[in-house]
């Protein structure tokens, strides 16, 4: 009989660095980071953690198909979790059409986006604003999940057509473009 091999996963099995300024306390699947920006709390399923000096080693519950996946998930989580609270993430969309902008009025961003009246949209907590030239919008926090949700629901309002371009793009996006109608007179009859 062979004896079978346990593969963990890659992500998983490579420790998460500390940097200084930040610690990592883990309390059975609770895990809290705190740094320079703020403090994240979050709870996973499936993965231990090792708390060391300068590193955080993950750990699965499970050798299954299902316990490998929770392994590089639980790594990749933890990961974004000490970048968020060290350097924070950023998104930035842009407003393109004619007449179409961006106001900030604290936590409340109003949107003129083509429609009949402007679009209110409240950020939720944990998340800042900037408008740049009232078309270009900067979205800044130290939560990965909630910035990437936050932005696809302002993309959400108004995502760019394919003729001309309009509505709300990340920026750097590349919309495909498609042509417009191109017949003229002389059809058929």
């Amino acid at each position: 009989m062979s004896e079978k091999k346990v593969i963990l996963s890659r992500i998983g099995k490579a420790p998460v660095a500390v940097p200084k300024g930040v610690t990592v306390s883990a309390d059975g699947t609770d895990v809290v980071v705190k740094g320079p920006k703020g403090s994240l709390k979050r709870s996973f399923v499936g993965v231990s953690f090792e708390v060391k000096a300068n590193e955080v080693v993950v750990h699965p519950e499970a050798t299954t198909q299902t316990g490998k996946a929770m392994h590089g998930l639980g790594r990749a989580l933890l990961r974004n979790m000490v970048l968020g609270v060290t350097d924070g993430f950023k998104r930035e969309l842009d407003v393109k059409g004619v007449g179409f902008r961006c106001e900030l009025a604290g936590q409340r961003l109003t949107l003129n986006i083509g429609f009949s009246h402007p679009v209110v949209f409240q950020l939720p907590q944990g998340v800042s604003a900037k408008v740049e030239n009232q078309t270009h919008l900067v979205l800044e926090s130290i939560d990965k999940e909630l910035i990437g949700e936050t932005a696809s629901r302002i993309r959400g309002l108004r995502p760019p057509e394919p003729y001309k371009g309009k509505g709300i793009a990340y920026t750097g996006e590349v919309i495909r473009r498609k042509a417009g109608k191109s017949g003229g007179k002389g059809g058929k009859k």
